[in-house]
C-alpha cells in the first residue's frame, strides 16, 4: 500500500495540535512563537519527506531520474546511444568521366552540410550516385524525397545541383531517457538466451540509427536468423545495414546463419474528409498524421494495416465530429517470407 505523504500544512497543523495537548494553554494564533516554531520545523521536516519521495523513485528505473536511470542500465551493460549521422546517396551530373572526389561537401537550401563519403566518376549516362553522410550528428540531418542539394565547390566538369536516389536516414539524436529506459526493461524481462530471436532484437538496437528491429528466423532455411531493420527517419542506408550486420557478427552464435535486411517500404495513402466542431482543419490534420505515424512506426515486416483501426484514429482526435475514410479502402497486408520482406509504412495523407 502507498503511503501519503503530508504536505507542509499538514505537519504544521500536527506539531500545533501536538503543542496544545501539551501546553493546553499555550498560544498557537498565527503570530504566536508557538506558530513560528511550527512552521521553522514543518518545513524541514516536509524537506526530509520529499527526499526520501525522491530516494525512492530512484529504487526503481522505470521512476529513476536520468543520472540513476543510466547507473540502472550500466549494472546490465547498457550504455546510452550517441548521436549518429545521417547517411544516403546522391546522384550527381556532369561531364562523362568527371571525378567527384571523397571528401567534397553539398548542403542543402537551409545550409545543412554533408560530406560524399566515397568518390567515383561520371558514368555513360551523365550521372554517378555516391554516398554521403551529415557532417553533423542528429536527426535534422534526415531527408527525404526528391530534394536538391548544391556542391560547394564542384570539380571540373560536374555541375553543383545534385539530387537525392536514396533518403537520408539513421540520423538521431543522443538517445532519450524513454528510449534508453524501454531497451532497459527489455534486457531485464527478456535476458540474454544464448542468440534467442530477443538477442538479436536487442543487439540490433544497440546501433545507433536503429529505430525498429525485428527477427526473421529460417527465412532462408535452417539456421538462418534474418534481422530486418528500419531507421530514424525510414528505410536504413546500406551503411547502416552493413552497421548492424557486424554488430551482430561479433555476439551471435558461431553456428548461426544471420542477414540484416532492408524491409521494403509499402506506402499505404490515407485520405479522410471530416466534420469539425471546435478545431481547425490545420489542427486536426496534424493530430491525425501524428497518431498514423506511430501507428505505422509500430507495424512490423509482414503486417497488416487496419482500415477499421486508421478509423479509430481519426474518430479519437478531438474536434471530429464525424468523418469519410475513402483510403484505404480495406485492409492492406504485406509479405515477409522467403520471397520479400515487407512493411507497410505511411504514404500520402490526405485530409479535407
Amino acid at each position: 500500500m502507498a503511503i501519503a505523504l503530508p504536505n507542509f500544512e499538514d505537519v504544521r497543523d500536527a506539531l500545533l495540535r501536538d503543542i496544545r495537548n501539551q501546553l493546553p494553554a499555550a498560544d498557537v494564533s498565527v503570530d504566536s512563537d508557538w506558530y513560528v516554531r511550527a512552521c521553522a520545523v514543518a518545513s524541514a521536516i516536509t524537506g526530509l519527506y520529499q527526499h526520501q519521495a525522491w530516494i525512492a523513485r530512484q529504487i526503481l528505473p522505470d521512476t529513476a531520474d536520468t543520472e540513476y536511470l543510466e547507473r540502472w542500465a550500466t549494472l546490465f551493460g547498457l550504455q546510452r546511444l550517441p548521436a549518429s549521422a545521417a547517411t544516403g546517396t546522391l546522384r550527381i551530373s556532369g561531364t562523362v568521366g568527371s571525378v567527384i572526389a571523397a571528401g567534397a561537401e553539398v548542403q542543402t537550401a537551409a545550409g545543412t552540410l554533408y560530406t560524399v563519403t566515397a568518390g567515383g566518376t561520371v558514368g555513360g549516362g551523365g550521372t554517378v550516385d555516391l554516398p554521403i553522410e551529415a557532417a553533423d550528428a542528429g536527426a535534422a540531418g534526415n531527408l527525404s524525397g526528391a530534394v536538391s542539394l548544391t556542391l560547394a565547390a564542384p570539380p571540373a566538369g560536374v555541375q553543383a545541383a545534385a539530387f537525392l536516389v536514396a533518403d537520408l536516414t539513421g540520423g538521431a539524436d543522443v538517445e532519450a531517457d524513454a528510449a534508453l529506459l524501454a531497451r532497459l526493461l527489455r534486457r531485464i524481462q527478456s535476458p540474454p538466451h544464448g542468440g534467442a530471436a530477443h538477442d538479436y532484437q536487442a543487439w540490433a538496437l544497440e546501433v545507433p540509427g536503429v529505430a525498429g528491429a525485428w527477427v526473421l528466423p529460417l527465412r532462408r532455411g535452417i539456421g538462418s536468423v534474418d534481422v530486418a531493420i528500419m531507421a530514424v527517419g525510414g528505410l536504413p542506408s546500406p551503411s547502416l545495414v552493413g552497421d548492424v550486420q557486424a554488430y551482430i557478427e561479433a555476439r551471435r552464435p558461431v553456428t548461426a546463419d544471420c542477414l540484416v535486411v532492408a524491409p521494403t517500404a509499402e506506402p499505404v495513402a490515407v485520405t479522410a474528409a471530416l466534420t469539425l466542431s471546435g478545431t481547425t482543419l490545420a489542427t486536426a490534420t496534424a493530430q491525425i498524421t501524428q497518431a498514423l505515424a506511430e501507428y505505422f512506426a509500430a507495424l512490423p515486416p509482414g503486417g497488416t494495416v487496419i482500415r477499421n483501426r486508421i478509423a479509430a484514429l481519426i474518430a479519437d482526435t478531438a474536434g471530429v465530429v464525424d468523418f469519410v475514410l475513402s483510403a484505404p479502402a480495406a485492409n492492406v497486408t504485406t509479405t515477409a517470407d522467403d520471397t520479400a520482406v515487407e512493411i507497410p509504412t505511411l504514404g500520402t495523407v490526405t485530409i479535407t
